[in-house]
């Protein structure tokens, strides 16, 4: 890991040199949003992960505990049990009737129902938000190389992607949580909200948390989203 300098009040924790560094930025958010929860770090007002860094952010002139970042972090290395996956599941139905499917099936040489078997068998886990509000970059939580990584992005973006439209890119799978353009290979739909205004928090999604799609027209299981 490697600390860069941010601004007098925030620094970028940048994991790219790691065997893993999704899995180093997961684990590092956690163990500093556990300090935080015991009042460690109280000056710590944000924390943004991305692919491979970590923006701690305090408040505007207070600066930050270094000692004390550093400190919560060995203690998460430390600690085999430490397990970020505190919360249940996030359950999203999907009706597989994407556009894509069968492109993604020819590309790699597959059917389109293993396409729907594979994509919904995956564990995914929230990577990082960005793009539009509530959207949520989602990687295989087995780091071994997944299938999906050979599918890239579409020739040309779609103009009107349609909320809730499931999709697939380089390795990453997404909900579209607003109408909007995109790129990405449309593999189904949902109906579950993935941003409401009025909620507490008004995104479902949250880096670190599981996602697991289920077949809609084979088995919707009881779920309330995973806002719990």
């Amino acid at each position: 890991m490697h600390e860069l300098p941010a601004g007098p009040d925030a620094v970028a924790l940048d994991f790219s040199a790691e065997a893993s560094p999704s899995a180093a930025v997961l684990a590092a958010t956690d163990a500093l949003r556990d300090a935080r929860a015991r009042g460690e770090l109280p000056e710590v007002t944000d924390l943004i992960p991305s692919a491979h860094t970590l923006l701690v952010q305090a408040r505007p002139g207070r600066g930050l505990d270094e000692l004390g970042i550093r400190r919560a972090l060995r203690r998460r290395h430390a600690d085999p049990d430490a397990d970020p996956g505190l919360l249940d599941d996030i359950v999203i139905p999907v009706v597989y009737d994407g556009a894509d499917v069968a492109d993604v099936a020819a590309t790699l040489r597959i059917t389109p129902e293993e396409v729907v078997d594979l994509h919904s068998r995956t564990r995914w886990r929230v990577q990082f938000m960005g793009f539009a509000p509530g959207f949520g970059y989602l990687v295989a939580d087995d780091p071994s190389p997944h299938p999906f990584d050979d599918v890239g992005r579409r020739p040309e973006p779609r103009s009107r992607v349609p909320a809730g439209a499931v999709a697939i890119a380089a390795g990453y799978s997404a909900v579209y949580p607003k109408q909007s353009p995109g790129g990405w290979h449309l593999l189904g739909h949902t109906e579950i909200q993935l941003w409401d205004e009025h909620a507490d928090p008004p995104a479902l999604f949250a880096a670190g948390r599981i996602v697991r799609f289920v077949d809609a027209e084979s088995s919707v299981p009881h779920t309330d989203g995973g806002r719990g």
